[in-house]
């Protein structure tokens, strides 16, 4: 039985070659055309394809303040941000919001975490902005289908400021952070996807709350943090936990400065970066050195995250004020700075990276 035409009058390789050049934002527009069209762009190979002939785009995600317009003598006020989540394509410098959460369009829960899988993106916990409750509850944006969905709620204890981040794949990894007792937590998760199933890790060896989490090199960092009983005294420790033997590995003391807090920690080509002191510096062995001076633009950092070999950075002259955007090359460790409309320079609180 011969293949279906993916495009009449076409061969199916030149069709292909067509469908991969399509930007992200249409996926959607492919998937509902036709039966054919839609299998063809949830094939692992569709995005294979597209990344070898070099359509693929590279996408933050981020959950923003929403600016107010109103002002007094010149300065945005707002008592309370509604954020929501933006898209910025740091190599053209565009910038646009996707769809609210559905029953959410008063604005995403507060510290809520975002992180990219494969083809989708995932908004987990927070806490609710009217009543300040822990949520659990997951939601899963799909980028091939534009639309949201509900996903498995995050299990046991109502959790935030827990560090996760994903294998880019299938898989999110979430660890540490505190209940709604203030009590740190050591026990960790994985969730999958692609099947909505959540897994328990092992427990790490340290409560860690307001701890960061980085995956590279197969493993899935978690950086710094505190336990109970020294609230905002940050540990200089991490410890890693292997997805191939699913343990934990000897946690590894003084990886950053006693009292450090590691939001901006940051992975590139196999090197560790955060932004310190007015500066960005990278993990050489054990020592931090300083690469390059921040900015004064966004001396006060809110978001650091790397795609090939760059760093986007994100963040303000001091508290309170609009934010910018600066992009660092990590092979010439010089500045570039993106251009910002008033209307994305709210606060950042969380981002991830996406490869579409």
């Amino acid at each position: 039985m011969s293949e279906m035409e993916l495009i009449p009058g076409l061969p199916n390789d030149i069709a292909r070659e067509c469908l991969v050049r399509v930007p992200y934002n249409k996926f959607s527009n492919v998937a509902s055309t036709c039966k054919d069209w839609n299998l063809e762009i949830h094939l692992p190979e569709f995005f294979r394809h597209r990344k070898a002939a070099g359509c693929n785009k590279h996408v933050m995600a981020m959950t923003q303040a929403r600016v107010n317009r109103n002002t007094i003598s010149g300065l945005k006020c707002q008592s309370m941000p509604e954020y929501r989540i933006v898209l910025c394509e740091p190599d053209t410098g565009d910038w646009s919001e996707l769809p609210p959460v559905p029953g959410m369009s008063d604005g995403l829960p507060m510290f809520c975490q975002v992180v990219g899988v494969g083809s989708n993106l995932v908004v987990m916990g927070g806490l609710d902005p009217e009543t300040y409750e822990l949520k659990n509850a997951v939601y899963v944006y799909s980028f091939i289908s534009a639309t949201w969905r509900r996903g498995a709620d995050m299990p046991g204890v109502r959790r935030i400021f827990f560090g996760c981040a994903s294998d880019s794949d299938r898989t999110v990894y979430v660890a540490g952070g505190h209940d709604g007792e203030k009590n740190a937590l050591k026990s960790a998760m994985a969730y999958d996807v692609a099947a909505n199933v959540w897994a328990p890790l092992p427990d790490m060896e340290k409560e860690r709350d307001e701890c960061k989490g980085i995956f590279h090199g197969g493993k899935f960092h978690v950086i710094g943090g505190y336990c109970t009983d020294r609230q905002g005294q940050f540990e200089s420790s991490a410890e890693q936990f292997n997805t191939a033997t699913w343990q934990w590995s000897p946690m590894q003391e003084n990886l950053l400065r006693a009292g450090t807090c590691p939001r901006t920690c940051v992975a590139a080509e196999g090197n560790l970066y955060m932004s310190r002191g007015g500066e960005v510096a990278r993990l050489e062995g054990e020592t931090w050195k300083s690469v390059a001076e921040l900015p004064a633009d966004v001396y006060n950092t809110a978001h650091m995250t790397t795609w090939q070999g760059k760093l986007l950075v994100i963040g303000s002259p001091s508290f309170g004020e609009p934010h910018n955007a600066y992009v660092l090359n990590l092979g010439s460790y010089t500045w570039t700075r993106m251009q910002v409309g008033d209307e994305y320079s709210g606060h950042v609180q969380s981002g991830c990276y996406l490869e579409m």
